[in-house]
C-alpha cells in the first residue's frame, strides 16, 4: 500500500503532466503588413477574449489593435514590441506570443522564437514569401520549431493557390500540405474545402461577411455533393486541385510536420475572420505541447522536473503610471506558484515572485499558478535579462540567447551635461532589455556609447523612450560602419591598427570588430587569415 506522501506526489505529477499536455505555445512570424496583428486579434476574438476586433483596417486613422501599446506603434500602425496572450479554447490553453512586425525588430522576434513550441508562418496571398518571412523561417528551422502556414488576405486579388504552394517548395524547401483549400479565387473568397487523408474533399465550409469583419464570421457546413450544387465550377476547381496535391504526395503527415519537413497550410482572411477557427483547431490538433528543453550541458530538462523557466523578453514602460520593468519568462518545467522564491542562475541569488502577471498590450491579469509552456511576466525584475534562467531545487541553466548581427551603428549622448546621471541609468535599462546592443571601448569612454542595431528604427525607440521615460534629450550620430564580427582578445590589437576597423566590448563581454564595409572585411580576412572573425546570428557571410 502506497504512503499518503507517495500518493500526493503521484497526484501532483499527474496534474502537472495533464496541464502541460493542454498547452500550445506559438508565435506568428511574418513580413511587415502581412496581417500579423490582425490575425492575433482575430484569434482572440474567436476565443472570446475580446468581443470586437479593434483594428479599423487600413493604416490611416486606424484604431490601435489590442496588442499594440507604444505610441510609436499606434502612430505608424506597426508592432515593435512583443506581448503575450493566454486564453482557453476547447480543452486547451493557448499561449500566443505576439512578435514585432517590423524587420528592424527581428532580433526581438528571434528571442520570442526561443520561447515557443510552434510557429505560424503568415504569408500575404498577393506578395508570397517576402524577405523578413524567409529570414524568420530560417531561424524557426534552425531551432527545430514546426511551422504551420497561413496564407492570408485571400479576400483580395492575389496568386493562385498552387502557385503559392510551389513558391514555398522552391524557395525554402518545405513541403506544404494543405488541410484546407480556398473555394473561390483570391479576391472571391467563398469558403474552405476540407481535405481528407487521401486528398478527397470531405466538407465545404461557407463563410458570410460581417460588418467590417469586426465580429466572428458565420459558418455554414455542406457535404461535397451540396457544395457542388451550390458553387458549381468553383467547387470543382478546388476539388481537382486537392486531388492534384494528393497525387504529388502533399497530404499531412504528423511525423514529417514535427520533424520540420512539411507544413500544414490553411487559407484565410484575418480581416474578415474567414478561416480563423480552422487555424485555432489546427494548432490544438497538430502543434506539439511543451517538450523537454536542453540545458547548457546538453541534458534534457523534462517538463515534469522541478520548476525552471527561461527569460526571453524584458520590457519597461508598459504602464505609464509607473516606471515598471517586466521580465517575460517561458516556463520550461514544473509548476509555478505566485510568491514562490526561485533562484536566479546567473547570480545564484533568490528572486521573489510576488508580482506575476499575464500581459497583453496594457491589460494585466494576476497569475497565481502556471505550467510548462505558459508565459508569465515578473514585475520589477531589475536583475533579469533575456536568456537568464530561474529555477528551484537543483541548479539548472539554459543556453543564452544569441544576439543578432547588427548592421547599423551610432553614438548617443545627452544633449546637456546635467542629464548625464539619468542618461547612464536609462542606457543601462535599455541595454538590459535588449532594445539595442551597447558597445564601449576605452577610446570613446562612457559619455557617448556606441549603439548597434539590426535596423535604424531601434534607434528611434531608444531616443523616444529616453525622452518620454527619463526626460533626457539625446543627440544621435551615425557611424560609418556597416557590419560586425565576433573576435577575441588575441586579435583585437591587430584589428585596432587596421584602417576602417574598430573593436568594442559588448555588455555581455563579447568583443565585436566593426568594419566600414564588406570589402574592408574581405581584405583583412585575406591578408590576416589567422585573426578570429566569427559570423554572428543572421549575419551576412
Amino acid at each position: 500500500m502506497s504512503s499518503p506522501t507517495a500518493s500526493a506526489t503521484s497526484a501532483t505529477s499527474g496534474r502537472l503532466a495533464g496541464e502541460a499536455a493542454r498547452r500550445r505555445t506559438f508565435a506568428v512570424i511574418s513580413h511587415p503588413d502581412a496581417g500579423k496583428s490582425t490575425l492575433t486579434e482575430a484569434l482572440a476574438l474567436h476565443a472570446k477574449v475580446i468581443s470586437e476586433a479593434g483594428a479599423i483596417h487600413g493604416k490611416a486613422g486606424r484604431k490601435a489593435t489590442v496588442s499594440d501599446w507604444m505610441e510609436m506603434e499606434k502612430a505608424r500602425g506597426i508592432s515593435v514590441s512583443s506581448t503575450a496572450l493566454q486564453f482557453e479554447y476547447g480543452d486547451c490553453v493557448i499561449n500566443l506570443v505576439d512578435t514585432p512586425g517590423h524587420s528592424d525588430f527581428s532580433e526581438d522576434t528571434y528571442r520570442v522564437l526561443t520561447a515557443v513550441d510552434a510557429a505560424v508562418m503568415l504569408i500575404d496571398a498577393a506578395k508570397g514569401l517576402e524577405p523578413q518571412t524567409l529570414k524568420l523561417f530560417q531561424v524557426a528551422r534552425d531551432r527545430g520549431i514546426p511551422v504551420i502556414t497561413v496564407i492570408n488576405k485571400w479576400d483580395r486579388p492575389g496568386q493562385s493557390p498552387l502557385e503559392l504552394l510551389d513558391e514555398i517548395v522552391d524557395r525554402i524547401g518545405l513541403t506544404p500540405t494543405p488541410l484546407f483549400l480556398p473555394v473561390g479565387i483570391a479576391g472571391d473568397f467563398r469558403g474552405l474545402l476540407r481535405r481528407g487523408e487521401d486528398g478527397a474533399a470531405t466538407e465545404y465550409i461557407h463563410f458570410t461577411r460581417t460588418a467590417g469583419g469586426a465580429t466572428i464570421a458565420p459558418e455554414e457546413h455542406y457535404t461535397p455533393e451540396q457544395a457542388l450544387e451550390r458553387e458549381d465550377d468553383v467547387w470543382v476547381t478546388a476539388a481537382e486541385e486537392s486531388e492534384l496535391l494528393s497525387a504529388a504526395g502533399q497530404d499531412h503527415d504528423q511525423e514529417l510536420f514535427l520533424a520540420g519537413h512539411t507544413s500544414p497550410v490553411i487559407y484565410a482572411s484575418a480581416m474578415l475572420n474567414f478561416g480563423v477557427r480552422q487555424i485555432l483547431e489546427t494548432l490544438i490538433e497538430l502543434a506539439p505541447p511543451p517538450r523537454a528543453r536542453k540545458d547548457v550541458n546538453g541534458d534534457p530538462r523534462e517538463t515534469s522536473a522541478p520548476f525552471s523557466a527561461v527569460i526571453f523578453k524584458v520590457q519597461a514602460g508598459m504602464d505609464t503610471a509607473h516606471r515598471d520593468r517586466l521580465a517575460f519568462m517561458r516556463i520550461v518545467s514544473g509548476e509555478f506558484e505566485r510568491g514562490m522564491v526561485v533562484t536566479h542562475a546567473q547570480t545564484n541569488r533568490p528572486f521573489a515572485t510576488k508580482y506575476a502577471l499575464t500581459v497583453f498590450g496594457r491589460e494585466r491579469t494576476t497569475v497565481d499558478t502556471a505550467y510548462p509552456g505558459d508565459v508569465v511576466g515578473l514585475v520589477n525584475a531589475t536583475a533579469l535579462a533575456p536568456g537568464h534562467t530561474l529555477y528551484v531545487d537543483k541548479k539548472v541553466e539554459f543556453p543564452p540567447i544569441p544576439s543578432f548581427a547588427p548592421e547599423h551603428f551610432a553614438t548617443l549622448r545627452a544633449k546637456t551635461a546635467d542629464k548625464y546621471k539619468q542618461f547612464r541609468k536609462a542606457m543601462d535599462q535599455l541595454d538590459s532589455e535588449g532594445v539595442v546592443q551597447v558597445l564601449r571601448n576605452d577610446a570613446r569612454g562612457d559619455a557617448s556609447p556606441v549603439l548597434a542595431a539590426v535596423g535604424p528604427m531601434q534607434f528611434e525607440v531608444v531616443t523616444a523612450r529616453m525622452q518620454s521615460e527619463f526626460n533626457v534629450e539625446t543627440q544621435l550620430d551615425f557611424l560609418p560602419f556597416q557590419l560586425a564580427r565576433r573576435t577575441d582578445a588575441e586579435s583585437a590589437d591587430e584589428l585596432n591598427r587596421q584602417r576602417g576597423v574598430e573593436v568594442f566590448t559588448r555588455t555581455d563581454g563579447a568583443l565585436l570588430a566593426l568594419f566600414s564595409d564588406k570589402w574592408r572585411l574581405q581584405y583583412i580576412v585575406k591578408e590576416l587569415p589567422k585573426l578570429t572573425l566569427d559570423v554572428l546570428v543572421a549575419g551576412a557571410e
